[in-house]
């Protein structure tokens, strides 16, 4: 069973407030026993995730929520848009499809990098993407 041990939203409506989350996540990563690797890969899907907020989704907020279970800590983000959402899910989320003439690598390379993954979205209403990423044993 997860506890949440704290929660905090950061609204996300330009470039600076992408590196301000990245940053905070980053910082909460490592405070809660985060090995390197974790907090990298935590760390990049957070910017990954903010920036698609910020670009394709005409900005919105995320929900960074501090949790703990038996097993360890966790950081839970919810990034939040009432943008355009998201047509093909499954073209989306293969990797190398982009509506910005970008690598389209952010949701798919996004998923690969946390231990939890889930995608809501509805066209001209919004996407809701929510992640998860856990330490395997904590230091607490």
């Amino acid at each position: 069973m997860e506890r949440v041990l704290g929660s905090t939203d950061m609204s996300i409506v330009c470039e600076h407030d992408v590196v301000l989350v990245r940053r905070r996540v980053r910082d909460l990563a490592e405070r809660h026993g985060f090995d390197v690797f974790a907090t990298a890969a935590i760390t990049t899907a957070t910017s990954e995730l903010s920036r698609n907020v910020w670009t394709h989704g005409g900005g919105g907020q995320v929900r960074i929520e501090e949790l703990q279970r038996e097993e360890g800590h966790g950081l839970r983000l919810t990034f939040t848009d009432q943008g355009p959402g998201i047509a093909n899910v499954q073209r989306a989320l293969s990797g190398g499809y982009s509506s910005r003439r970008s690598l389209g690598l952010g949701l798919s390379g996004s998923q690969r990098l946390v231990d939890e993954f889930e995608l809501k979205t509805q066209v001209d209403v919004g996407t809701t993407i929510t992640v998860a990423k856990w330490t395997r044993f904590s230091r607490r």
